[in-house]
């Protein structure tokens, strides 16, 4: 349970600054940075944390039964079962989102790949820190 929890809180919260951040450096708006900017970006990201909690938890909790199913499979190692999840987050991620809007190309693919291997990355990884059971050690 711990692990969809951590999926839940953790992955709409860090895709919805990511792709906040993707569409606005893939239309072009962020070309300067200043504090003046940074302050618009990071108010307009709190504004809309609302609704990447109502978009994002279901892909978040789906990615997170992807997770426990292959937490359960006993020669996948916590490294490999990260790499499966994060290859899982970019594809999906990209294909839902990259092929959206008049420009499509490999920055946009990178983009909106990054949205979905990131917090599933980093979900994926918590999960395995706090929420997996220590395994006993068995000597032959």
């Amino acid at each position: 349970m711990k692990r969809y929890l951590i999926f839940g809180a953790i992955g709409p919260f860090v895709a919805g600054f990511l792709m906040l951040l993707a569409t606005t450096v893939a239309s072009g708006y962020w070309t300067e940075t200043n504090w003046t900017e940074i302050s618009k970006f990071l108010g307009a990201f709190f504004k809309t944390l609302q609704y990447s909690y109502l978009f994002g938890i279901v892909p978040a909790l789906m990615v997170g039964a992807i997770d426990d199913i292959l937490c359960h499979v006993k020669r996948i190692n916590p490294v490999v079962r990260t790499v499966i999840i994060a290859a899982i987050g970019f594809v999906a991620s990209s294909l839902l989102y990259g092929s959206r809007g008049p420009d499509t190309g490999a920055m946009q693919f990178v983009l909106y790949g990054l949205v979905g291997m990131v917090p599933a990355t980093m979900s994926s990884w918590l999960a395995h820190k706090y929420a997996d059971e220590p395994q006993a050690v068995h000597s032959t």
